[in-house]
């Protein structure tokens, strides 16, 4: 089912803005600790990320470090096709590159996002660097609706339905970038029930592009 919410609300960086909830949020559930998992090999990595033209930059104010903490180089780091949208900040975003099965930024010799890591080990906050659509996995954005990514709604990612539900795991990055008021609303939502229910009607509205994540 989907809510209105009470007010649209923008993230930090001006885009997205969200103005409705898929209530399927609170009730899907998936396995949150991803660097605790056994069993997936970071299969959520196999396809990219979307990475709006801001991040981008960001990125590359650091290639330096970043190559040689990646061990990849730059022109190597996305596709180089950019799509106009006004979802993301600066208007259009890119996709990270694809290689040998999975994202040029997945850990070849460990777990995880290296994006995620090299952050951490240089003392930023990941928030700057990591692209939004992979902090925010498994949640999403389309059309100001705020909804589970696509491997939720097809049963494809591999920890579905092991652990507490897609809001809870990824409420305080939703906090971080839309700020408590939208969380606070969220909340009550959660609190007062408004699971939805998949299949209804109203759950099938609104667009669905494919924003599929990096690591997490």
């Amino acid at each position: 089912m989907i809510r209105a919410l009470s007010r649209p609300y923008a993230s930090r960086w001006g885009a997205p803005v969200v103005d409705r909830v898929e209530t399927t949020i609170f009730l899907y559930t998936y396995f949150v600790d991803c660097m605790r998992c056994s069993y997936c090999h970071d299969s959520c990595c196999q396809y990219g990320v979307d990475v709006d033209a801001d991040n981008v930059a960001r990125l590359e104010a650091n290639a330096v470090e970043l190559e040689q903490y990646t061990g990849v180089p730059k022109d190597r780091w996305f596709t180089g096709e950019w799509t106009n949208d006004g979802e993301f900040p600066g208007g259009r975003h890119t996709r990270t590159r694809v290689e040998d099965g999975a994202c040029v930024f997945r850990n070849r010799t460990g777990r995880g996002c290296t994006i995620h890591s090299f952050a951490l080990a240089r003392g930023v906050d990941y928030h700057e660097l990591k692209p939004m659509v992979s902090v925010l996995f498994p949640v999403t954005f389309d059309g100001g609706l705020l909804h589970p990514s696509n491997e939720i709604e097809d049963r494809s990612l591999q920890c579905y339905g092991d652990g507490p539900s897609l809001y809870r795991g990824v409420r305080s990055e939703i906090a971080w970038y839309f700020g408590d008021g939208l969380v606070g609303e969220l909340d009550a939502l959660a609190a007062a029930g408004a699971t939805g229910r998949p299949g209804q009607p109203e759950a099938m509205a609104g667009v669905r592009r494919d924003k599929r994540p990096a690591a997490k």
